[in-house]
């Protein structure tokens, strides 16, 4: 197997603790829309929203001001609603980078991680970046080495964790 076709999962406690999390009605926050409008609300063990503010008031201007992706700027969005959520990644390097700085800056984590932004720019980068640091801030994550990933991912990795 090539490196990109490996899955690394944290200590075990991954799948369970989504799943939990999920089934206490944790909101699931994603980084881009496909991703939102690829989780079967359906499956959903708890009505659970599934919230995405890429496109919310303000959220361009504050990553222009920020120098920074509107993906990027749309996770300092999240706020009260990251403690106990289970995050879907499916697009952004630069989500997944400002998740792991607020949480190193002390925001309340989410239950779960799931981790999957694809590209030639970051993506590998970043998805190592949370294999690295995970463990010392005690996040629970699934995500697939590489520059392989996206939405798709993110969302089927979501609805697998709600079946």
């Amino acid at each position: 197997m090539e490196d990109a076709d490996v899955a690394s999962f944290d200590d075990g406690r991954a799948l369970k603790v989504g799943r939990a999390a999920l089934g206490e009605g944790a909101a699931i926050l994603t980084d881009v829309e496909m991703v939102r409008h690829g989780i079967i609300r359906a499956r959903l063990p708890a009505d659970n929203p599934v919230l995405c503010m890429l496109h919310d008031a303000g959220v361009k201007e504050r990553a222009a001001e920020q120098g920074t992706t509107r993906s990027a700027a749309a996770v300092e969005l999240w706020g009260d609603d990251l403690a106990g959520s289970v995050v879907a990644i499916g697009n952004a390097p630069t989500a997944l980078y400002r998740l792991l700085e607020l949480i190193e800056d002390g925001a309340p984590p989410p239950a779960l991680v799931c981790a999957f932004p694809v590209g030639f720019i970051g993506a590998a980068e970043s998805k190592e970046s949370l294999i690295e640091h995970a463990p010392a801030l005690g996040l629970p994550f699934i995500t697939l080495r590489g520059r392989l990933g996206g939405s798709a991912l993110a969302a089927a990795r979501i609805n697998a964790l709600a079946a």
